[in-house]
């Protein structure tokens, strides 16, 4: 669910850059499992090798807001020791979500936070996560028509920005199979307005899902592309029906799962087999947002403790909502050092469960000492850690 904090703008400290230069951080920290790519094979992801893949890890929430807000690009730090931090979870996948404004520099977005400064910091973030044995997905969750500032997540994509931003992201990234691209976060149009837009379910002309995977596979990228379902992408039940045509073939099936949802872990999972086990039997699913019910009453480890299991048992992907230490439920940390969450009883079980179930899988996976080497990422230099000091929310 769209569950993003509201910031008032502050002074963004920078000083770090140097110290960063002058003494690069170290990455070999902890034995990390080696990133080699990945495709489509089947219903699976895989490396490039055709080994089946566990995409498993958390949300990074940031980089959607802070930009707009006109505050900084990350919530918190953005450099090698935070990704580290990630890694020594056993994380080998993050979701990046991404604000269209900041990326293509447009309306009215402080130029300090937008356009080369936002794709740039991006851009740097993604190698060092990549570095640290962490696939990624870039995810574009907010986005406004015309001249509106993209604020918040509507209801679908806009045909006047959301094409240029997939040509722009996929162009910046053809060449690192180590990155995929999330299309749209969470609509709530109906199927046929997501697969081929619309004028009258949004409010504004839409861009359905179709133009933005050409829009993608035209600038010449051929990573996997996760296409959600629709209401707040917890519904999957039609997805084979409005799966958009992707002449690689390479399509992922994105779904948003928490303990409250209709599709979550009530009926211990019913619905889950139910309804999105035959599409994962056909391609390949991810839980690109998931976790327990937002409220502190009920925000325990109860749904996690059948929503991480199934989507094990049936090869689905997901990352945890999320590595930021907001200090509310659903932060799975209270430090960017990687210390779980402990604000309250219900966010301490909930993100030590998260954080236990992770590692326990991470440990059955190949690994390889210290950081590696990707072919066709960019040499980048770290940035220094990009907005304020966390606030309570």
């Amino acid at each position: 669910m769209n569950r993003r904090p509201a910031h008032a703008a502050l002074p963004i400290a920078a000083t770090l850059l140097l110290l960063m230069l002058a003494a690069p951080t170290r990455l070999e920290t902890r034995p990390t499992a080696s990133v080699s790519g990945l495709k489509v094979v089947g219903n699976r992801v895989t490396d490039l090798a055709g080994r089946p893949l566990m995409l498993r890890g958390a949300n990074r929430s940031g980089p959607e807001y802070a930009c707009i807000q006109g505050w900084g690009i990350f919530d918190g730090p953005s450099d090698a020791a935070s990704v580290q931090a990630m890694a020594g979870w056993g994380i080998n996948y993050t979701r990046m979500p991404l604000n269209e404004d900041c990326w293509l520099g447009i309306n009215g977005v402080d130029p300090a936070y937008g356009g080369a400064s936002y794709r740039s910091a991006i851009a740097s973030f993604v190698d060092l996560l990549n570095l640290s044995g962490i696939y990624v997905e870039l995810s574009l969750i907010w986005g406004a028509p015309g001249t509106n500032q993209a604020t918040y997540q509507p209801p679908a994509p806009d045909q006047d920005h959301s094409p240029a931003f997939w040509t722009s992201v996929a162009t910046t990234f053809k060449s690192n199979a180590s990155v995929f691209f999330g299309v749209w976060g969470e609509p709530t149009v109906s199927w046929s307005c997501f697969l081929n837009g619309c004028s009258n379910e949004a409010g504004y002309q839409t861009a359905g899902s179709q133009e933005l995977v050409t829009a993608i596979r035209n600038a010449g990228a051929s990573q996997p592309i996760a296409v959600p379902g629709i209401n707040y992408a917890n519904d999957l039940t039609q997805w084979l029906a409005y799966e958009p045509v992707d002449p690689l073939g390479a399509l992922v099936a994105e779904a948003h799962i928490y303990g409250n949802n209709s599709c979550g872990a009530q009926s211990s999972g019913a619905c889950l087999t139910t309804t999105i086990a035959p599409v994962a039997a056909a391609v390949p699913v991810i839980f690109g947002e998931t976790g327990e019910t937002y409220d502190d009453s009920e925000c325990t480890s109860a749904n996690m403790r059948v929503i991480l299991p199934w989507a094990d048992a049936h090869n689905v992907g997901y990352a945890a909502w999320t590595w930021d230490a907001w200090g509310d439920c659903l932060s799975l940390i209270s430090s960017y050092n990687g210390s779980p969450n402990t604000t309250s009883p219900a966010g301490a079980a909930y993100a030590r469960y998260v954080h236990d179930h992770i590692s326990s899988l991470s440990q059955r996976l190949p690994i390889t000492a210290g950081g590696v080497s990707i072919p066709g990422t960019r040499s980048t230099i770290p940035q220094a850690p990009r907005g304020p000091a966390p606030r309570p929310r």
